[in-house]
């Protein structure tokens, strides 16, 4: 379950978010949209719990997943070594060189992050999440700084891993709201 009931939030003067409220449906991918600025990334950290509201609350049940803006990589340690840190002994190496292929990353599995591509490093922050543990997955611009043809390969990967699962996803972009979303709320 997640709900968000009459959220604000104001940083100074500026009122970013103004008694917001939505119910997200259970098992459906719902993609925040709209132009840089309008908020979008400030109601995911408060939907996660990384951000406080000022007024209004969220109401979270299960286990949450997340992929930052920013990657939030281990730089020294392994693209597998990064998936680890959160799926734990669970995956076996095979198994994480296996989803590691599926998004283009094959023989990436033991390579330093930072030896890693900006687009490889947005890949292996994706898949750490979606290999996760998780009843609702956080997502702010999942896809950016993919080419076009890698998008398509990970933005197809994406939507059969969140089958069935909670996703809340932040994008400014209309396409991807229309091949992954069952709901779009634009802010």
């Amino acid at each position: 379950m997640l709900r968000a009931v009459n959220i604000t939030k104001k940083f100074g003067e500026n009122v970013v978010l103004s008694n917001f409220s939505h119910d997200f449906a259970k098992g459906k991918t719902t993609a925040i949209l709209g132009r840089s600025g309008c908020g979008k990334t400030t109601l995911l950290n408060i939907l996660m719990g990384l951000l406080s509201p000022d007024e209004g609350e969220v109401i979270r049940e299960g286990r949450i997943s997340a992929v930052f803006q920013e990657d939030r990589l281990c730089e020294n340690l392994s693209a597998s070594a990064n998936i680890r840190l959160v799926t734990g002994k669970r995956l076996p190496e095979a198994k994480i060189a296996e989803e590691l292929a599926a998004i283009d990353l094959q023989g990436c599995e033991n390579k330093a992050v930072r030896e890693l591509s900006g687009g490889m490093k947005r890949r292996v922050a994706l898949l750490r999440a979606l290999l996760s543990e998780y009843d609702i997955l956080f997502a702010d611009e999942p896809f950016k700084g993919l080419d076009e043809d890698t998008k398509r390969i990970v933005m197809r990967y994406f939507k059969e891993k969140t089958s069935g699962k909670t996703v809340v996803f932040v994008t400014h972009d209309n396409d991807e709201c229309d091949a992954l979303a069952n709901e779009v709320i634009t802010l």
